[in-house]
């Protein structure tokens, strides 16, 4: 239903279209100022007209409000985000939001251009915006900027509110391919030589992730009731993880397709039981100090590691070892090159690594 006002030599629609969830009705509203020469009776029927069109328009979608985007952004945030987003993805939406709206925060969404998104993509390849290295963004953290400002304009537009994704239409800057770092197969051995003289913890978490190709998370989520000691098959069905504003906590894995059974050799069942009994004696050593738990990896009394402890200890040892550091997540990738060298095809290698 519209209403018109009028204001001097205008007048004034607006047109009800609805209520958000929070329960506030949502209005679009516009201006028009007739031509002064004509009639009352012509002016009359010039606003019936153009209220028909305003009313057709805001059902379809074509107008807004004068909401800009960062505050149609934390409406997204608090109808969306915090409903249906895992806690690790929302966090990491929310720390993409500090350079979003410096950039584009104040722009209203229906004034939002494909040509003020390109600029501020843009603006993520010149040197020093990346903090730490003083370089430029890489090309896949460009991708994660357009991707978060899309579908925040995705939901808009599901919410009638716009019709059109300027993001569609920007192009991501080709910028330098970073070159993946992974252990050769020489570096590998090597490795393994070196892990002996390393707590029994350690060597089992690295040399199950090495065989294994599993994420960190998952890694840090197993627990002893996952695995079949007879048959060396692991069960993959939760993660482990940490944000500030939940600590560490228990979710399920990161797709529906990543829960999954690996198998590995038994020469890994081997050290997983040795240090199994090593974790039991440890329990009983504490006795009533000893947090509870069927997790595999855990501080030294059984409370759940944080996500960080591993890569914080890989990175030391290897520094003491002068033993190159490429992180943890190139054990994945490891892992699939292990995979594809022994002759399995890739969409097999695929669901072994839970992506498909």
């Amino acid at each position: 239903m519209a209403s018109v006002e009028k204001r001097g030599n205008s007048y004034r629609i607006k047109v009800s279209c609805g209520y958000k969830t929070d329960g506030k009705q949502v209005t679009q509203k516009m201006t028009r100022t007739p031509d002064p020469n004509m009639t009352e009776k012509q002016i009359e029927k010039e606003l019936q007209r153009q209220i028909v069109l305003f009313e057709e328009e805001c059902r379809h979608g074509q107008v807004v409000s004068a909401v800009k985007f960062e505050a149609f952004t934390e409406e997204w945030f608090e109808e969306y985000a915090k409903l249906n987003l895992k806690s690790t993805t929302y966090t990491r939406q929310r720390q993409l939001t500090k350079r979003v709206y410096a950039a584009i925060g104040h722009i209203r969404l229906d004034r939002l251009t494909t040509r003020e998104i390109q600029k501020f993509i843009n603006s993520l390849t010149q040197d020093g915006v990346n903090e730490n290295t003083g370089k430029p963004l890489s090309r896949k953290t460009m991708i994660h900027y357009l991707s978060f400002i899309s579908t925040v304009i995705d939901y808009a537009i599901k919410m009638n509110m716009i019709s059109d994704n300027p993001c569609r239409r920007v192009t991501i800057p080709k910028g330098s391919k970073k070159e993946r770092k992974i252990l050769t197969i020489e570096e590998t051995e090597e490795f393994f030589k070196l892990l002996k003289t390393a707590p029994l913890k350690y060597q089992a978490f690295f040399t199950l992730d090495i065989y294994s190709g599993m994420r960190r998370g998952e890694m840090l989520g197993l627990e002893w009731k996952d695995i079949d000691f007879q048959t060396g098959v692991i069960h993959i069905q939760r993660t482990s993880n940490y944000t500030k504003a939940k600590g560490i906590y228990t979710d399920t894995t990161k797709t529906e397709n990543s829960v999954r059974f690996v198998k590995v050799p038994m020469e890994i069942v081997e050290v997983l039981l040795l240090y199994k009994k090593e974790q039991d004696e440890e329990r009983i050593k504490l006795d009533s100090k000893w947090h509870e738990t069927d997790r595999l990896f855990v501080k030294y009394d059984g409370q759940h590691m944080n996500p960080q402890t591993p890569y914080g200890w890989l990175k030391e040892f290897c520094e003491k070892n002068n033993f190159p550091f490429y992180g943890i997540h190139q054990f994945r990738h490891l892992h699939t090159n292990l995979l594809i060298g022994a002759g399995i095809d890739p969409t097999t290698v695929s669901g072994i690594l839970g992506n498909r």
